[in-house]
Formats: C-alpha cells, sequence, structure tokens
C-alpha cells in the first residue's frame, strides 16, 4: 500500500516541456523549454472560486500556477499569445492528470445523464450549473415534455 507520502509527492514531481519555436516568435530559442508542476486539488479550488464561471481567467490562473520556471505574473500570463498558453494549459492539464484519456469522451458522450444535460441546455438556455441543480425526476419532466412538445409538431 503506498503511504500518504507517497502519494503526495507527486505534488512536487516538475516535468520540463519544449515549447514549438513557431509559438515563441523570431527571437526566441529554438529549444524553448519551461518547467511545469502540476496542479493539485487545492489549486484548482483556489482558481476555480477565484475565476468564478470566466474560463479565460481560469486558464490563465492555472497556467500561471503551473509555471515553475519561469515565473510569471497573472499580467505576463494574459499578455501571452493565445496559441501559447492555449499550448501551455494543454501541457498542465496533461501534466496534472486532468486530460481525458482517449476513450473518455465518447464513453461520456454515450452517458445517458450526459446526453439529457445537453438536449435540456440546449432545448431551454440553461446553463450546466442550472442543469446539476435538477433532480433525476425533474430532468425526466423536462425530457418527455420536449418529446411531446416534439412530437406535436411533427
Amino acid at each position: 500500500m503506498l503511504s500518504a507520502d507517497e502519494l503526495l509527492a507527486g505534488s512536487a514531481l516538475t516535468h520540463e516541456v519544449s515549447v514549438p519555436p513557431d509559438l515563441l516568435g523570431a527571437a526566441a530559442p529554438t529549444d524553448g523549454t519551461v518547467r511545469l508542476r502540476p496542479l493539485t486539488v487545492r489549486d484548482l479550488t483556489l482558481m476555480s472560486r477565484a475565476a468564478k464561471e470566466n474560463d479565460q481567467l481560469l486558464s490563465a490562473l492555472m497556467v500561471q500556477a503551473a509555471l515553475d520556471d519561469p515565473r510569471l505574473t497573472l499580467a505576463q500570463v494574459n499578455a501571452l499569445p493565445v496559441g501559447l498558453l492555449e499550448f501551455l494549459l494543454r501541457e498542465v492539464n496533461r501534466g496534472s492528470g486532468v486530460t481525458p484519456a482517449d476513450a473518455a469522451v465518447p464513453n461520456a458522450v454515450a452517458d445517458p445523464l450526459v446526453r439529457a444535460a445537453h438536449l435540456l441546455s440546449a432545448e431551454f438556455g440553461w446553463t450546466p450549473g442550472q442543469v446539476a441543480e435538477l433532480t433525476l425526476g425533474q430532468m425526466l419532466v423536462h425530457l418527455e415534455l420536449i418529446r411531446e412538445r416534439r412530437d406535436a409538431g411533427a
């Protein structure tokens, strides 16, 4: 069995990532690397609270927190080109273990509750948070009403 210290040791690991030269511009070195650390549950919780529903701010906070070398301020992260920020965010997610496995997305899309939540969001303009607050019974009633309305219009 793993000890608590062994489980927590992973959060102290860092890894170097080579940044594609085309994302850095002509003046940058061709072998540019950055050092990233994995995000912890605490990191993600604090960032989610700070960013609320602002995905751009959440992305910037995630990259800022994970960049071990070089260290950047939030203003500097926000000044990065969008392509570079997106690349770094993908690497942060991969290094933190939050990138879904190849089969996870198709499996999630096939899940009946995911499909129902998507349909309710699309039909009523509800946010994912609003759909998540519904009970299973409420979801079923709304789905039945959508089906009846579509059958009547067909």
